[in-house]
């Protein structure tokens, strides 16, 4: 395996999910999952999580498909994570019917040596704690990008606030932000935000796509791409980071200019993952593909 460009440190799971037209029982998701194959797109990309012993060997074969380093893999005795949740109509919203930690619960991130030299790191949403543990682990990388959740925003406030000061970007969605900050206006609340220490704060804004704040004072707005058929939204914010981790390491350049590309590719990525369950449709598309709908996104933003 060539040297890695990017690693991601996440969940992994098996899920069952239910959308106003479909139920799959036992589909593999959790942020690591649909991070790495969408990052696998653009760059060398190593892979940190734990896994039970009950982890289908299909799933593993899945990963070797996308290139995925899996060294950084643990599989522990027990069962892997499960999640499972319903979807209402609007396909925004959902509810989850049973969450079971397993082997998650007592997940140490612990990175092989191969990828203490990592020039990028994507730490998914896990607790800050394992968060800061990764980040002591590697040696000066490059760039870093955080995600995280109301959850560890409302029980673990002072060690995400470390997590958050450590690093170049911080990830979350709109309720997040106010929830992090008790500001309403998102013109308020990053600034706030800007303020624990990143350079960057990223706000995702799902169908309504994304918005970058930067430590100097730019704002930059980016529609997501329209998708017509939407059946399974479920990891597309973890596709969005992990297309664009991919392509800033790739790029292996973090101007401005470059991070704007990032976020149009990693929309671009995440729109095709929701357009069918799990990394169904990740698995039948190649960078060319990504490519040609990048095109058409620059067409459709296009300002004479």
């Amino acid at each position: 395996m060539p040297d890695i460009q990017l690693v991601i440190v996440g969940s992994i799971g098996i899920d069952t999910i239910e959308t106003p037209t479909e139920k799959r029982e036992g589909i593999l998701g959790g942020s690591a999952s649909y991070a790495c194959a969408a990052a696998s797109f653009f760059a060398r990309t190593g892979m940190v999580g734990v896994v039970g012993t009950d982890f289908p060997s299909n799933y593993v074969d899945l990963y070797n498909h996308f290139g995925i380093c899996q060294e950084g893999l643990q599989t522990e005795e027990g069962k892997t994570f499960s999640w499972s949740g319903v979807y209402h109509e609007n396909m925004d919203d959902r509810d989850t019917l049973d969450t079971q930690l397993n082997v998650f619960e007592h997940f140490a991130p612990k990175l092989p040596a191969s990828y203490i030299d990592v020039p990028y790191l994507f730490l998914g949403n896990i607790h800050p704690s394992l968060q800061l543990d990764v980040l002591n682990q590697v040696s000066n990388p490059t760039f870093t990008l955080v995600d995280t959740m109301d959850l560890w925003i409302n029980i673990s406030r002072e060690e995400l606030d470390a997590v958050v000061a450590k690093v170049d970007m911080l990830t979350l969605n709109e309720s997040e932000a106010r929830l992090y900050t008790d500001q309403h206006h998102l013109l308020d609340a990053a600034p706030a935000l800007l303020a624990k220490g990143p350079r960057y704060v990223l706000i995702k804004r799902g169908a309504h796509g994304s918005v970058l704040f930067s430590s100097s004072g730019d704002i930059f707005i980016i529609p997501a791409f329209p998708v017509r058929h939407v059946n399974d939204p479920t990891g597309a914010g973890d596709s969005y980071a992990g297309g664009l981790m991919g392509y800033l390491a790739q790029q292996d350049d973090i101007r401005e200019d470059t991070l704007r590309n990032a976020m149009m590719y990693g929309g671009i990525t995440a729109s095709f993952g929701v357009e069918k369950f799990s990394l169904e449709r990740l698995k039948e598309i190649n960078r060319a593909d990504l490519d040609d709908r990048a095109d058409t996104f620059r067409k459709m933003v296009d300002i004479p």
